[in-house]
């Protein structure tokens, strides 16, 4: 407070006469201003030249103790159960729980803020757009391999099976290794439940891409036949199979919250557990639906059948001459496989032929000819 003010009111609270106009003018107050430090001064003495607050007397809209106390429980529960338990996910809580006016996410968050909850974060950059995702249920699948340990540090695998348009968990299934035969178990217990899917996108782990080996894993080869086309994601790049990276968080976070399981069977019980409950919650990147409701929104794709499929598995007689015809054209595999018979499995344009149990050929068709030629490269 400036020492002339403080002089000149004490003064004039005292009886003495004073220009207060001037001394106004010159210390850039309002003459109303000043009164009221005289009118306080004459009360509480010295006490009137200290700063006070500025907050209002009534908050009629400030969050009640109850709402803060639901809230701070909310998000405790939440975390006991393994689940999400930000500011949107609190929300939903606590609509669910029938909470009445539910507060807002930015209220929940300024509430969990001000009770030493959470600790702010500088603001992050908001999404320049929304990432892809196909159209219908089965319209893709993604599938992927976490490691898990048995309570006794045993190392298990957990295949998990996402659908792309839904976030539905199609099938988690607790497995020995990341395994051709488990990969395919897994998703025949998805297919039993859910249907064919149009495509599958992987990592390129051997169980379920042959790419690296130049020809087809037993999955790609079952699911050839089926009419779905396998996808392989580029090497070091798990952004695309990022769907399923994030739901691995979600189930690693609830199985923390979980007692360790002792054997497959029980892991495999706690899975479908979790998948009843992640597949009736609230999901961010649908837009708030469960994924069973995204999934029974909207009819599930199916693969197209037959011949005009973009894979299949078909066979086909090898010629005198070692050839074979396939699609309109003439693939060349050798003398030596005369009149035997070929096991053709396609995607695109990308072939493996067998004979029997043997790969003898891999190849990419080229269409700008009619005769496939043996290379080094075939």
């Amino acid at each position: 407070m400036n020492p002339d003010i403080v002089a000149t009111v004490s003064a004039v609270a005292g009886g003495a006469r004073v220009n207060v106009s001037r001394l106004c003018r010159e210390q850039g107050i309002s003459r109303n201003t000043f009164y009221v430090l005289v009118g306080r001064f004459r009360t509480e003495g010295a006490a009137a030249f200290t700063t006070r607050s500025t907050r209002p007397h009534h908050s009629p809209t400030r969050t009640g103790p109850e709402v803060c106390e639901a809230i701070v429980r909310a998000r405790k529960e939440l975390d006991d159960e393994g689940f999400d338990n930000g500011p949107i996910s609190i929300v939903w809580r606590l609509e669910a729980q029938g909470l009445d006016p539910t507060p807002s996410r930015s209220t929940v968050y300024r509430v969990l803020r001000e009770c030493g909850q959470i600790v702010p974060q500088p603001r992050k950059k908001p999404r320049s757009r929304r990432s892809f995702e196909y159209s219908a249920p089965n319209g893709c699948w993604q599938i992927d391999g976490l490691e898990h340990y048995l309570a006794d540090g045993t190392v298990v695998c957990i295949l998990q099976i996402l659908d792309d348009h839904s976030r539905l968990d199609v099938c988690s299934y607790a497995a020995r290794a990341e395994t051709s035969a488990d990969a395919w178990a897994a998703l025949q217990r998805a297919m039993d439940g859910h249907g064919v899917p149009v495509h599958l996108l992987s990592d390129n782990g051997l169980a379920f891409s042959g790419k690296r080996r130049g020809g087809m894993s037993e999955v790609e080869r079952n699911l050839a036949a089926l009419g779905t086309v396998t996808i392989a994601s580029s090497v070091r790049h798990p952004q695309t199979c990022g769907k399923n990276e994030r739901a691995h968080q979600t189930l690693r976070k609830w199985l923390a919250k979980q007692p360790p399981a002792a054997t497959l069977t029980e892991l495999q019980s706690q899975l479908d557990t979790y998948r009843q409950l992640y597949n009736n919650r609230r999901h961010q990147g649908i837009d708030g639906m469960t994924p069973n409701q995204r999934w029974d929104a909207t009819h599930p794709a199916q693969p197209t059948p037959g011949p005009a499929a973009r894979s299949g598995c078909t066979t086909r007689p090898v010629s005198t001459t070692g050839v074979i015809q396939f699609d309109g054209l003439s693939i060349i595999l050798g003398r030596r496989h005369k009149n035997t018979t070929a096991t053709v499995y396609w995607q695109g344009d990308r072939v493996v032929v067998m004979i029997g149990d043997t790969t003898v050929r891999t190849l990419t068709l080229d269409r700008t000819t009619r005769y496939q030629k043996l290379s080094s490269k075939s």
